[in-house]
């Protein structure tokens, strides 16, 4: 079950804005069972909009469910199966994207200097990506400094 509720719905504004609302319903409504309830004095024109649009998007997927036969469904994911695309699974090969893409793998020197410039570059690489929001990149990152340092605890 999945509730929303906008207080002080009848305050304009951005966050209580036509497409702001009709996107906060629409986040309630990916669940089967899901309710969004606006709390306000007065309905304003924003609202209306908003629930009026919500009612013709209701009703054309009433339809279409008709017409085909779907009777809707709640997905239901375990918090694993939302995160395997970010962290590699347990036993399988460990590669990079660039690996993937036919770069070669990351030479682990000998030399402790240089493998701690290796680890402070794949660091820097990692947090890099993180301050740009590109997550996967940084967890690939992460997993190659988690590889590196592993072997290097069993030698």
């Amino acid at each position: 079950v999945s509730l929303v509720a906008i207080l002080d719905a009848d305050k304009e504004g951005f966050l209580r804005s036509e497409g702001s609302l009709i996107q906060t319903i629409g986040r309630a409504a990916r669940n089967l069972r899901g309710r969004a309830i606006l709390y306000a004095d007065t309905i304003t024109g924003s609202m209306q909009r908003a629930i009026d649009e919500t009612t013709r998007r209701r009703d054309k997927q009433l339809a279409h469910n008709e017409t085909h036969g779907i009777t809707p469904q709640t997905i239901r994911k375990q918090i694993a199966d939302i995160m395997e695309g970010a962290r590699m699974a347990p036993g399988a090969p460990k590669r990079s994207r660039k690996a993937s893409r036919g770069a070669e793998r990351i030479e682990i020197p000998e030399d402790p200097k240089a493998l701690g410039k290796l680890l402070a570059k794949l660091e820097k690489q990692m947090l890099d990506h993180a301050q740009n929001l590109e997550f996967e990149e940084a967890a690939m990152v992460r997993d190659q400094l988690q590889e590196i340092r592993d072997t290097q605890l069993l030698k």
